[in-house]
């Protein structure tokens, strides 16, 4: 196992142009030869944009392959990634948003998707006011990447949290302003928790819903986290604030305006998704069903 960390670290420590060089390997063989979940991804993009042709989607497929091979490259870049590098090739927009949160004393939830690359968002810890930044991730089945991407979500002084202690630590914690949160908030939930759902991408979508349950109980300040792929290796995120309609969030409304937010980003770039995953997989199984459009 100490060989395999060696080998990891070596990796991560190459110039991004020569991963780079793997990431057009990975690319060629993934898209020509393996066809890595070729059919689940073709069937995630035909169903969430009915509206385009065969061909819209071959294309949007197509640098689906080449942005989810960075991304894999990226991931090891970030064992080693200096602060310097992360915050030259990670651009944080809109920062305001986090002082507004500090002056009005509330803690801060962000909520991105699964939107590329989401794994280097962590230097942003240096950047805002609040002093604890809590990065929250589910465990996964290797102990040995369990361990590894701990290390690097807790990189910058990060704090990451697991999903399934989350919670409870957001309402135990003193809501002062001093503690952000980020979901990847687009989770599938497990079969078993699929209670809510919405239509989001002209689908039946399973809606993980804990960060509502804050929303509801708690005065806290929610933002949104816009990813955008400016070129390689080089990342945008414009932070928005979610504000409810009336003086507080009513039952699922940050979850629907969460959706409609984060529908609008892959709109515009639909390459940038995890379209790998089996997010709609579920969607039969869904309680209660949210008709209302977002």
């Amino acid at each position: 196992m100490n060989f395999l960390i060696k080998i990891l670290y070596f990796i991560s420590k190459l110039p991004l142009k020569v991963l780079y060089i793997f990431s057009d390997v990975m690319f060629f063989l993934n898209y020509y030869l393996v066809g890595y979940r070729k059919k689940v991804i073709t069937q995630n993009l035909r169903n969430s944009f009915p509206e385009k042709t065969e061909e819209e989607i071959r294309d949007i497929k197509k640098k689906f392959y080449l942005n989810f091979s960075d991304y894999l490259v990226e991931t090891i870049k970030s064992f080693s990634i200096s602060e310097t590098e992360s915050r030259v090739r990670m651009q944080h927009i809109n920062q305001e948003v986090f002082h507004e949160a500090k002056a009005e004393g509330k803690n801060v939830i962000m909520l991105a998707g699964h939107v590329f690359n989401w794994e280097w968002i962590n230097a942003l810890a240096k950047i805002i006011p609040q002093k604890h930044c809590h990065p929250v991730y589910r465990k996964v089945n290797s102990d040995f990447w369990e361990n590894q991407m701990k290390i690097v979500r807790n990189k910058f002084g990060n704090e990451a949290l697991e999903a399934n202690e989350v919670i409870m630590n957001i309402f135990r914690s003193k809501n002062d302003g001093d503690s952000a949160y980020m979901f990847v908030a687009d989770q599938t939930p497990h079969v078993a928790h699929v209670n809510y759902g919405l239509e989001f991408l002209h689908q039946r979508t399973p809606a993980f819903i804990g960060y509502d349950k804050l929303a509801t109980r708690m005065d806290l300040a929610f933002i949104y986290c816009e990813m955008k792929k400016v070129k390689r290796g080089y990342y945008q995120v414009n932070y928005h604030r979610i504000y409810p309609e009336g003086e507080k969030f009513t039952e699922h409304e940050v979850v629907r305006k969460f959706h409609q937010l984060l529908e609008n980003t892959l709109n515009k770039h639909p390459d940038n998704y995890l379209w790998s995953h089996r997010k709609w997989k579920y969607q039969d199984s869904i309680k209660t069903f949210d008709a209302e459009k977002i």
